[in-house]
Formats: structure tokens, sequence, C-alpha cells
């Protein structure tokens, strides 16, 4: 069975699978927050929310728990970690976190990296993308204190966005006002977008396969198909179309992504061929099973003695007829190894004549299959990049960028140009 879905919205969800926190500090502004919620939601993010102590004296935590549907980080009192840890917990889960609003005492403690609040130490935590949207007296922003703390932020990799100009509820007027939160939720879907694979089609497959024994049992894997999704996700970000030709899988999909769902190796080769006539990039990222029944049966097998025996036939190498097929197609394969990890990665670099495999290692606790984390390497002929442990959507960005580079690299190198 195959079949094609293109979902399309008038309106596209541009932060789909998003996690995102909204970190909320003492500020006027606070009631600002709870609309922040509603926006991201509304393109498509998955929200949670970290108050500081001062920020519930202007907005209480049960308005924003209801807004956001689950409990409000107050302090690492152990109730949405069992370790005591949920400011770990919750950087770990966030794809960026947006300080909203930003007053000059949490903007100084930021940058000087005191984790004296959940909030703090939550951001001095986190890994991915941090932004604040700056909300204080015209005279507090202009502060040379407060200046050199924003420029210092900005060199750290940090998103400033805004403030705005106006009246003040100080009833004075100048800059200092934190951004409208539909503006500040678009500024939040630019975090995300690089264009570096802008008006390029990256054609992916992601999932498991599926081969049938017959109509009720199959032959599979324990792949869950995060690594791929999250790999499309990051290509839509960097401003590629995206086709992913996916085995069975219970994910939520992209409304900017076309999936073409397949069941079988065969299928999954038939319609990869198909596609990568109009690819740039070709990742192939499913977990498809190498050897298949060759016989299935057309009945429900009955039980008959002890022992039965399956007769098992290989499929096609999928990425490598991929590239035989289409030599100047950058391909890149994933390898998931149980042991000699580099070795075995680099031999299949080789032997399918790839531009490059990432390999993870499979078996470990909350980790590759199933798990939302994972850590990779990247191997091509010329250097290997280890990628540390972290979620799947933050490691297919790193991924991604990592292969835009190399890319760029090739086309300084020789006359070939992929992008």
């Amino acid at each position: 069975m195959i079949s094609e879905m293109i979902l399309v919205h008038s309106h596209d969800m541009k932060l789909t699978n998003k996690h995102i926190v909204v970190a909320v500090s003492g500020g006027i502004a606070a009631y600002k927050s709870a609309e922040l919620i509603r926006a991201l939601q509304r393109q498509g993010a998955q929200v949670r929310v970290a108050m500081t102590d001062s920020a519930t004296q202007f907005i209480t935590p049960l308005t924003l728990q209801g807004l956001s549907g689950h409990p409000v980080y107050l302090q690492d009192d152990g109730k949405h970690d069992p370790a005591g840890m949920d400011h770990i917990a919750l950087a770990r889960w966030s794809d960026a976190i947006i300080v909203a609003p930003a007053t000059a005492n949490i903007i100084a403690k930021l940058n000087h990296g005191i984790a004296d609040t959940f909030v703090t130490s939550l951001c001095l935590a986190h890994q991915g993308k941090l932004a604040l949207a700056p909300a204080m007296n015209q005279a507090m922003w202009n502060n040379p204190a407060t200046e050199n703390n924003i420029s210092q932020l900005k060199n750290k990799g940090v998103s400033i966005f805004g403030p705005g100009s106006g009246l003040q509820a100080c009833g004075e007027s100048g800059e200092g006002r934190m951004l409208e939160p539909q503006q500040l939720a678009e500024l939040c879907i630019s975090l995300f977008s690089s264009g570096s694979l802008s008006d390029k089609h990256v054609l992916i497959t992601a999932g498991p396969t599926v081969e049938p024994i017959d109509p009720v049992r199959f032959i599979s894997n324990r792949s869950s198909g995060k690594m791929g999704y999250a790999l499309a996700d990051a290509a839509v970000e960097a401003g590629a179309s995206v086709t992913v030709i996916t085995g069975p899988t219970h994910l939520p999909r992209n409304d900017r992504v076309k999936y073409i769902d397949v069941e079988t190796a065969k299928q999954m080769y038939s319609v990869s061929k198909q596609q990568a006539v109009k690819a740039d990039l070709f990742i192939s990222s499913a977990a498809v099973v190498d050897y298949a029944p060759t016989n299935p049966k057309q009945q429900k097998i009955k039980k008959q003695g002890d022992e039965l025996i399956l007769t098992l036939t290989r499929t096609t190498d999928i990425v490598k007829e991929i590239k035989q097929c289409y030599p100047g197609l950058f391909c890149v394969g994933f390898a998931a190894e149980t042991e000699q990890l580099v070795k075995h990665a680099k031999q299949k670099l080789n032997q399918k004549s790839l531009d490059m495999v990432i390999a993870n290692q499979v078996g470990l606790n909350d980790q590759g299959f199933y798990s939302d984390f994972n850590a990779v390497e990247i191997i091509t002929k010329q250097h290997i990049k280890s990628l540390n442990r972290a979620r799947k959507s933050q490691l297919a960005r790193s991924i991604i960028d990592e292969i835009v580079n190399h890319l760029i690299q090739e086309t300084k190198s020789s006359n070939v140009s992929y992008l």
C-alpha cells in the first residue's frame, strides 16, 4: 500500500513540533505573556511556562497554566522531574526559550551567568535558542549598564526581540515597551529559519519498513521515525521544500512537509527512485528491513509443530541504489550500530559511495530508537564530527547545518554545485 498525503492549510503553522518555554519575569508587561502563549500555540508550538516569584505578583500561575494546559514551573520542587531538577528537565525539553517580559534585572543576571531563580537557572542550562523581549522604563533601557548587557548577550548568540517605543506604564514615553505578542510569535518563527536551503528540494526516508509474513504477522524493527521527521522539520526551517517517504509511524506531521506513506522496503525503494529525480539532497534515515520473507502467505499461518522456518530474501539497499542511479545527488546515509560505531559507519560510507554518514549507537537507555534524544557521529571522507546527546530536534538542525557547510566546501573545491 502506497498512499500520498499533502497537507495544506490556509495559514501554515510554522512552529509545528517545536517546544517553546515562555519564561515570565516580574514586570507589568507580564499580562501580555498570556496572549503570547496563545499566539505560539496558534503557530503549532507546544508551550510550557516558567515564572519568577516576582512575576506571580503581576499574573497568576493558574492563569498561565490554564492557557498552556500544563502546570507552571516555579521552582525545583520535583513536581515535574522525579530527580528534583526541574530546570534541567525543562531545558532538555525545550527547543527555544523566550523571556517575556525580560526586565533589566533578569537581563543583567543572564549576561553574568547568575542562576539564583528557576528562570535564570533554566536559561543557563538551556542549549537551544534563547530570546529576550525587553520591557522596562525608557531611562532603564537607555542606561549604559543595560546597553552593555544587551550588547554582550547579542555577542553570545542571544536574540533580542525589541523593545518597542511608545507610552509606558509609568506615564513616560520612549523605548522600552515589550513588543506585542503576535510580533514576538513571528520573531520566534525566525529563530528557526535560516534560508540555507532556499529553493532546494530535500528527499528524506524515515521510520521502519514492515515486511509481511502473512496477513497478520510481519518483520520490522524498532525505528520510531523521530529522527527522520525532525530532519524534515529542520530542512523546512532552512527554506527547503521537503518530501518524506515514511514507513508506519505514529508521529505528528508538519503541515509544510509532503508525506508519502509506504510499508515495505520494495515500496520505499520504488518511490525513492521516482522522487529522487527532482531532489537536490537525499537523506536516507529510514531503518529499512534488510531481509524480507520470500513468499508471504496469503492466509494466516496456523500453528503446526514446534518450529516454523521462514525463508528470507535480502531487500534492496535503497541509499546505495539511489547513489548509483543519481551519482550527482548528495546522499546522506544513516548507520545504527551496537558496536564499533565509527568503523562500521566508515565502511558504509565507502562501500556505498555516500557523501556523508550519520552514525548513532543504539541499544542504550533513553537514546536512539523511541527516545527523543540521541548522539551521533557525522562522518565524511574528510573528517568526523561528534554531536553530543541532545534532543533529536536540536540534532537535526545541527546535521542540516553540517550538510550545508559540507556542500559549500564541496562547491568551493570543485565546479560541482549542489546548492
